[in-house]
């Protein structure tokens, strides 16, 4: 199924676009957010008419995503957790808990901005801790671990 991007998807394409995708990527994600639109002849004109707006809206995303991003480089978190004498917690550290930290230490974050490859913390320690604010902005920040006393 082809569409018309209406803003920068990873690996997929950039704002403006033309790309074949999958009918259900389309389907149930891609036009529902709203990053993209069929590729009809119609549609294809009223992007064109519009193209200056989606470009000033995705430079405004970036310049917000670059300043939270300069702003959450200087972060250091400290989680602390029940854990075992050999350092296992008694449950784990996830993106909820690290979300959570962060905001409280000043800078909102949500959730799923939190990228966890490798999963959850099981230990104590400290582990860097990868942000994906915006599709050109990842920022890496620590977070410790710590057991509670």
């Amino acid at each position: 199924m082809d569409v018309i991007l209406l803003e920068k998807v990873g690996k997929i394409g950039d704002l403006g676009d033309c790309v074949g995708v999958k009918p259900g990527f389309a389907r149930n994600f891609l036009i529902p957010t709203g990053k993209a639109k069929p590729a009809t002849a119609a549609n294809l004109a009223e992007f064109e008419a519009t193209r200056a707006e989606h470009e000033k809206a995705a430079e405004d995303a970036l310049g917000v995503a670059e300043k939270r991003g300069s702003a959450l480089s200087t972060v250091a978190v400290t989680i602390a957790r029940r854990a075992g004498d050999e350092g296992k917690l008694f449950g784990s550290v996830g993106t909820t808990d690290i979300a959570e930290a962060v905001t409280a230490a000043g800078v909102g974050l949500a959730k799923k901005e939190v990228r966890l490859p490798d999963g959850a913390f099981h230990n104590t320690g400290e582990y860097d801790v990868v942000l994906h604010l915006h599709t050109d902005v990842n920022i890496t920040i620590k977070v410790t671990v710590v057991a509670e006393d």
